[in-house]
């Protein structure tokens, strides 16, 4: 017998809720979503060169 132990909610540590996984409400989902919005949190890549720059336009 395995037992499944969930993370708690990323924004508040309360319980997950399964209508809102990975969230416990909708509110902690909305303030996850504002943080990506508002450049809060960011996803690693290589720098940006300028031959990357010029050749976007």
């Amino acid at each position: 017998m395995t037992t499944k132990t969930l993370r708690p909610c990323p924004i508040c540590k309360k319980p997950r809720s399964e209508e809102f996984s990975p969230f416990c409400s909708a509110r902690c989902r909305d303030r996850d979503l504002a943080q990506w919005f508002n450049e809060g949190y960011s996803v690693p890549g290589r720098p940006a060169t300028d031959n990357d720059i010029s050749n976007e336009t």
